[in-house]
């Protein structure tokens, strides 16, 4: 689909870079043409991050840095435009979640999972995008889920900080296209990581039960999800802006009747079933 170098030398930014989806992207920004800069708050997932990056041809730059410290931030910041010169591209990937019902999430919990995704979101996106403001060019690509605008039992807090990023995202879309920046966030449905299974379905029954709920019937895979973010970031989205691309295999949809989706031959027959009784 992609040119082989439609990234060719801009420097991309992703938090939470050395695991799971952030690793991916920064995988497939790299294999065209992207000089990638990554962070985590654990070295053992920068090392990880940096020989996937490296195996797929890419320069990178890491850094041990909690989205939680904006003067982390700022260093890192000063490292990236030392070693790269600017920063075109910034993915707010880095993310904490669990499930945990409303009434008793403990407030630690709470705090931890604003902190780091919504409050770290715009801490990078301000720090960030002030060097983006300063070259009158860039682009911010947030990771959101579904949850942030249909709800999610269990999600609370998840789901309350994603949809701050959400309407993060859409406000500086129209704030900032004035420099230049483009700002754009991705929905993925559930897509299998080790770190989503052991907190979000660390059984295979719960595994097969939400794969069941989602009309193609499975996950997502991290390289189908990072081709979405791919075309978000590259020329061919250019006039793309404040919006945001669901990634999910229909999850999303006819959640209102629940389950009905695995009955509706049922739902037809009762219906037809009436219709001809109220004839009669």
């Amino acid at each position: 689909m992609f040119k082989e170098a439609v990234l060719k030398d801009q420097v991309v930014v992703i938090t939470g870079g050395g695991t799971g989806l952030g690793k991916e992207i920064a995988k497939i920004c790299a294999e065209h043409g992207a000089r990638i800069a990554i962070c985590s708050r654990k070295p053992e997932h920068l090392e990880a991050g940096r020989a996937a990056i490296e195996a797929a041809g890419g320069e990178v730059l890491t850094g041990l840095v909690d989205v939680r410290e904006p003067a982390r931030i700022r260093t890192f910041t000063g490292e990236i435009m030392e070693r790269f010169g600017r920063i075109d591209v910034l993915v707010n990937n880095a993310a904490g979640n669990f499930i945990y019902p409303a009434e008793k999430l403990p407030l630690r919990g709470w705090k931890s999972v604003i902190d780091i995704v919504l409050n770290g979101a715009f801490y990078c996106s301000q720090i960030m995008g002030d060097r983006m403001i300063r070259q009158q060019q860039g682009q911010i690509l947030n990771i959101v889920a579904t949850y942030a605008w249909t709800g999610g039992p269990g999600t609370i807090h998840s789901a309350s900080a994603k949809a701050g990023v959400l309407a993060m995202t859409r406000t500086l879309a129209v704030e900032w296209a004035r420099y230049g920046i483009r700002v754009n966030a991705i929905a993925p449905g559930p897509f299998d990581t080790p770190g989503a299974s052991s907190r979000l379905w660390p059984t295979e029954e719960m595994q097969q039960a939400v794969a069941g709920e989602i009309p193609l019937k499975r996950f997502a895979s991290t390289e189908e999800v990072a081709r979405a973010a791919l075309y978000l970031l590259s020329p061919y989205a250019d006039y793309i802006t404040g919006e945001c691309l669901t990634i999910d295999g229909g999850g999303w949809l006819g959640k209102g009747i629940g389950h009905a989706v695995d009955h509706l031959d049922k739902f037809v027959e009762l219906r037809e079933a009436s219709k001809k009784a109220r004839l009669k």
